[in-house]
């Protein structure tokens, strides 16, 4: 499977804001902030990741489940789909 260049996109930026949170949170603990930052940035980055990881498998799913004959579900519905089993 490809990636489609649009999703990779948006992959991508997902990825980038992610790893800038993740930056966010290394410098919190150095910095000594409290528990309670720390765990509800960690938990942003936490969330990031796994939407990165979803929009990657709802293209999968999206190709395997287009065939003749049977309107593929859209990008979205894919997402929202996969995300309600999280």
């Amino acid at each position: 499977m490809t990636i489609d260049p649009t999703v990779s996109t948006e992959v991508l930026t997902r990825l980038k804001r992610a790893r800038g949170q993740l930056d966010g949170v290394i410098a919190m603990i150095e910095d000594g902030r409290s528990c309670t930052d720390v765990v509800t940035q960690l938990a942003a980055v936490s969330k990031a990741l796994d939407r990165a990881g979803f929009k990657i498998v709802a293209t999968g799913l999206r190709q395997c489940w287009e065939s003749p004959g049977k309107a593929p579900m859209t990008q979205e519905e894919l997402e929202k789909l996969f995300l309600s089993l999280a």
